[in-house]
């Protein structure tokens, strides 16, 4: 934290020394918006209007089934992840790019407690945050019972709260640690590394869900040694809405991966129509039914967006922008209930930032008519997420001075800022 008074003009020069700036020139974005909201929907890329108009004009409209080799339909998944595997420290035929974070989570969770359960069948403990993000509890809980009322096994799901209590979790009776690398509520990071040799000390395999770390901070998967990895592309990798998922597995596991949903496209010869499961040797094998290319072939444009930088250069950045705002609102909003939920410790923390508020809901609704636009959490947390491919200093300052506007007026104590639609 800074004890020198900020300024506009030391704002803009940040902007004016950042090698990044430029890249923003590749996002399609509304001039009268400062978009701090990367950490659920990223932005759009320019070329992404051409690419869809492409996909079905031309390799859906003329091309019609031949686009399934012409155009290179069939091989999309595994051809985006090996530029996705770039990004998160894998190597090629690791990766595929294919259905939502929740199925694939199915996946790799059914994988990960069959291998365990043939190794060390006396582990059935799962260890996760209780602030996790939901959809990983849920599809824990709902494989663990249905295990449960097929009499395969009986699992227990042991939530445990923050770094500390994830430490004295780690017992001989856990057979899986599910754990988000930045949490979304907090934007704590966990060291990827250290938990994962941590869980493998005592026995048990890990999966991390990258969806709020993918594209934001560098990722290391191999290096940590991890075991199983999860995410989705509409967030910081800007594929687009609902653009698929992807699905990561240790090369030491990948010819061991049992399949669940074993369907038709991790077949090791899918055209030869064969009635019994034979999954593919490779990577492969972790798909599962026909893909939905138009959402698909999006995906490549955001992940194209990272090629004239490196994840080193936007973490650089990242930071810079993260701890700015939280000095800013540290200097303008004083007085304010205001409490920060987000690490201060860099090594810590994520591309986000969120600040709890008694009334963060329609305060979060008064920014957005304001045009800065975050998002809201339970409970009482205003999200905020930098993104260093399209977001600058100066919107930074000019965020927090909305921010300040809205805090010192009470613009947001209006019915029309409590009122809440389907999604927050």
């Amino acid at each position: 934290m800074t004890t020198t008074k900020i300024t506009l003009e030391d704002c803009r020069a940040m902007d004016a020394r950042d090698p990044l700036a430029k890249l923003r020139e590749q996002f399609d974005l509304p001039s009268d918006v400062i978009y701090l909201d990367g950490n659920s929907l990223g932005a759009m890329p320019k070329s992404s209007l051409s690419r869809a108009q492409e996909v079905i004009t031309k390799e859906w409209g003329v091309g019609l089934i031949r686009s399934w080799n012409t155009a290179g339909w069939f091989d999309m998944p595994r051809k985006l992840g090996d530029k996705l595997a770039r990004l998160v420290g894998a190597k090629d035929n690791e990766v595929v790019v294919t259905d939502t974070t929740s199925t694939n989570l199915f996946k790799v969770m059914a994988a990960a407690l069959r291998m365990q359960k043939d190794k060390a069948p006396k582990r059935r403990v799962i260890v996760s945050e209780r602030n996790n993000f939901p959809t990983d509890l849920y599809i824990t809980q709902g494989l663990m019972d249905m295990l449960s009322s097929l009499g395969s096994a009986d699992y227990e799901l042991s939530l445990v709260d923050g770094a500390e209590g994830l430490q004295a979790a780690l017992t001989e009776d856990v057979a899986v640690v599910l754990l988000t690398h930045v949490n979304y509520q907090t934007g704590y990071m966990y060291d990827m590394a250290d938990f994962t040799a941590k869980a493998h000390k005592v026995g048990a395999v890990t999966i991390w869900d990258l969806c709020h770390s993918a594209g934001a901070v560098p990722i290391d998967l191999n290096g940590a040694n991890a075991d199983y990895a999860i995410g989705c592309t509409y967030k910081y990798l800007n594929g687009g809405p609902g653009s698929p998922a992807f699905l990561w597995v240790n090369a030491k596991h990948q010819e061991t991966f049992w399949q669940p949903l074993s369907g038709w496209w991790g077949h090791a010869r899918p055209f030869a129509m064969e009635p019994q499961y034979d999954p593919h040797q490779g990577v492969k094998r972790y798909l599962c039914g026909t893909q939905a290319i138009t959402s698909l072939a999006l995906v490549e444009n955001g992940l194209d967006t990272f090629a004239d930088t490196n994840m080193q250069e936007l973490r650089t950045k990242s930071l810079a922008m993260t701890t700015l705002f939280i000095d800013l609102v540290n200097q303008e909003c004083a007085g304010f209930p205001l409490t920060l939920n987000t690490p201060l410790d860099t090594k810590y923390r994520g591309s986000q930032v969120g600040f709890e508020h008694p009334h963060g809901f329609a305060v979060v609704q008064a920014l957005i008519e304001r045009g800065v636009i975050p998002d809201y959490r339970e409970p009482k947390i205003m999200r905020f997420g930098f993104t260093p491919l399209y977001i600058g200093f100066e919107e930074v300052w000019n965020a927090v001075a909305v921010l300040k506007d809205i805090l010192e007026t009470k613009s947001w104590d209006q019915p029309k800022f409590h009122q809440r639609g389907t999604v927050t």
